[in-house]
């Protein structure tokens, strides 16, 4: 390691992920479900239950709300948690050199996939019939006057091969696939990343490049199919042939933003110190792209139906449009996740400074949390949805318990990679 010494990097670092740190984010937990209580409460006293739910035609319960906020929180921060394994991945299929010291962070965010997908099959099985039209079995009973052509259609797709309006089989068995083999490769990558700090050599970078190249592959059918199983299933009769490409890029912006904020955090507290401007800025202008890629992937979805003017098509804009609850929320999404990342990352100082970045990640998570809600509520909630007490609970809840998962499997091992073959590459990085 002698043509490492010029540089007096600590390579061993590790993060201690000392109580105080704990104490802030427990603190942030014990105030979103306060908030949470609070918000539970005062829906089952406001005798918001009395209006009929018009999306359902049944009376509208206080659960319903709670049902449709854990589904958004588990397929936001999942989406997180398997971004920062993808991302991960791109850096090796790449061979990226610019990212070697930030690649234990990025992986470090898959930490919390276990816990997602307990809590996303937990939930679907709670909640399957308050969030998802389809699972009604008197759909593809033709004798129903209920019965939907439309939806008797799709029906193998979630029902095969069990009879249609039983069990949803197919979806289920989709769902543990998708979870277990993220989670099968994300260990993956975790054990070749200990042997390479504790062997050294280069043969451990080529592994995780072979295993890289098919993680992305299978990352590309399953995130798709999974943005139209967890979203775009809710609204049955709707489709859009962007929906995976757009859950995709909303969840991008996401963890990249989650990536800067927590490559940021660390930096603040004397950690990473090889990690300098120029690797800022390269996370910056990430972050900046990506978010002008979601925004031409939401104008193309929107314009396309726009224009078509095909009912099945339009309804679901028109639903969010001329709604008094998401309407305004339509106009927020756009400010928070385009105008205002756009107008403040635009210049090269903004990207290498800490401070607009911070500004800029932490509006993004909620704006893009934001894009979730607006994608789930309308075909769930109907008319009695909205952010109130028992959005920002569930999100403050559920953002922390990720920062928990996150940052204590980081302190587990290692920072840096410091066997990393490119981590030479990476000190003179000059952009």
């Amino acid at each position: 390691m002698a043509h490492h010494s010029e540089h007096h990097y600590n390579l061993e670092q590790r993060f201690d992920f000392s109580s105080s740190i704990k104490k802030s984010i427990l603190t942030v937990l014990g105030l979103g479900a306060i908030l949470l209580g609070i918000g539970i409460v005062l829906s089952i006293t406001g005798g918001h239950h009395e209006e009929a739910g018009e999306a359902t035609g049944h009376a509208f319960h206080w659960y319903e709300r709670v049902y449709a906020n854990l589904w958004i929180n588990n397929v936001f921060f999942t989406g997180i948690a398997i971004i920062g394994v993808f991302f991960f991945a791109i850096q090796y299929a790449a061979q990226a050199g610019w990212s070697a010291p930030l690649v234990r962070v990025m992986l470090s965010f898959g930490n919390w996939l276990p816990f997602a997908a307990v809590l996303m099959i937990g939930t679907f099985f709670v909640a399957n019939h308050d969030l998802f039209h389809w699972t009604h079995s008197y759909l593809f009973d033709k004798n129903d006057p209920q019965y939907d052509q439309i939806i008797d259609g799709k029906g193998a797709f979630f029902y095969w091969p069990m009879e249609k309006g039983t069990f949803p089989a197919f979806y289920i068995a989709r769902m543990i696939i998708f979870f277990g083999f993220w989670v099968f490769f994300f260990t993956k990558f975790k054990q070749f990343s200990q042997q390479e700090d504790l062997q050294g050599g280069t043969s451990h970078w080529f592994k995780i490049r072979s295993w890289a190249a098919f993680f992305l592959v299978f990352f590309a059918v399953s995130s798709s199919v999974s943005a139209w199983d967890w979203v775009m299933s809710i609204d049955t009769h709707w489709f859009s042939t962007l929906f995976g490409w757009y859950v995709f890029a909303s969840w991008f912006v996401s963890g990249l933003s989650a990536l800067t904020l927590l490559v940021l955090f660390l930096k603040g507290r004397g950690y990473l110190e090889m990690v300098n401007e120029n690797h800022v800025h390269d996370l910056g202008k990430f972050v900046f792209g990506f978010s002008v890629f979601w925004t031409y992937l939401f104008f193309s979805q929107f314009l396309l139906i726009y224009y078509a003017n095909i009912p099945e098509e339009s309804v679901y804009f028109v639903e969010r449009l001329s709604s008094d609850v998401y309407g305004p929320f339509i106009f927020v999404n756009l400010g928070l996740n385009f105008f205002l990342p756009f107008l403040v990352l635009m210049t090269r100082d903004a990207k290498r400074h800490g401070v607009f970045l911070k500004l800029v990640c932490s509006l993004l998570l909620v704006g893009h949390w934001i894009d979730f809600t607006l994608m789930v509520q309308p075909g769930t909630l109907g008319h009695n949805g909205g952010i109130g007490l028992v959005e920002v609970g569930m999100f403050l809840v559920y953002g922390s318990a990720v920062a928990l998962v996150v940052l204590g499997g980081l302190a587990k091992s290692n920072l840096i990679a410091k066997n990393h073959p490119m981590l030479e590459e990476s000190y003179h990085h000059h952009i």
